[in-house]
C-alpha cells in the first residue's frame, strides 16, 4: 500500500468530530436506557434534550466547516466502491446529525408540552400540537436512531480498518494534526 500524503483535517474539524462522537455515543446509550428504565427516564430526558440541541448546533458548525474546507483525499489505491461508501456514509451521518434533533424537537412540539432545556430555558414550538404528528415523529425518531447506531458502527469499523489493517493515514488524518518533520 502506498503511504498516504500527510494531509489532515483542520483543527476545527478534528475537535468537532471527536466532541460530537462523545455526544452521539452518549445520546445512543441515554436513548436506550430511557426506553429500558422507568426510574431513570425523567433524569435522562432532561439530559437528552440539551445534548440533542448541542448536537444540532455543532452539526451545523461542522457542516459549514466541511463545505468551506476540503477534507483530505482518500488513498488513491482505495477501491472505488469503498470511496463511494465512505462518502455516502459521511453524508448519511450529517443528515442524521441534523435530522434527529430536529425530529425530536418537532416531536416534543407536537406533544404539546413545554420544551424545557435547563435553567428555565424553553425552546419554542416548531410544529403545532398534534397527537397524530407526535406519533409519526416518535416512530421516525426511533427508526432513525437505529440507522444512526448502524451507521456509527460502520464508521467506527471503517476507521479501525484504516488504522489497523491498511495503515494508510486515513485514521491519523482525523486523529491528530500534521506532524512536523524537523529532520528535513
Amino acid at each position: 500500500m502506498n503511504p498516504r500524503p500527510r494531509e489532515h483535517f483542520n483543527l476545527l474539524a478534528r475537535v468537532l468530530h471527536w466532541s460530537m462522537a462523545v455526544l452521539i455515543l452518549t445520546m445512543l446509550f441515554v436513548g436506550v436506557t430511557m426506553v429500558a428504565s422507568l426510574t431513570l427516564r425523567p433524569m435522562l430526558i432532561e439530559l437528552h434534550r440539551p445534548i440533542g440541541i448541542a448536537i444540532l448546533l455543532l452539526a451545523l458548525l461542522r457542516l459549514g466547516n466541511r463545505l468551506t474546507h476540503r477534507p483530505p483525499p482518500l488513498p488513491a489505491d482505495l477501491p472505488a466502491i469503498q470511496k463511494t461508501a465512505a462518502r455516502a456514509s459521511h453524508w448519511v451521518l450529517y443528515a442524521l446529525m441534523l435530522s434527529m434533533p430536529l425530529i425530536g424537537w418537532g416531536m416534543l412540539s407536537a406533544s404539546g408540552y413545554p420544551i424545557v432545556m435547563f435553567g428555565g430555558v424553553h425552546l419554542p414550538d416548531i410544529l403545532p400540537h398534534s397527537p397524530t404528528l407526535f406519533a409519526l415523529l416518535r416512530g421516525a425518531h426511533g427508526l432513525l436512531a437505529y440507522l444512526l447506531f448502524a451507521t456509527v458502527l460502520l464508521h467506527l469499523s471503517a476507521a479501525l480498518y484504516h488504522a489497523w489493517v491498511r495503515r494508510d493515514g486515513v485514521f491519523a488524518s482525523m486523529a491528530r494534526g500534521p506532524v512536523h518533520d524537523e529532520s528535513r
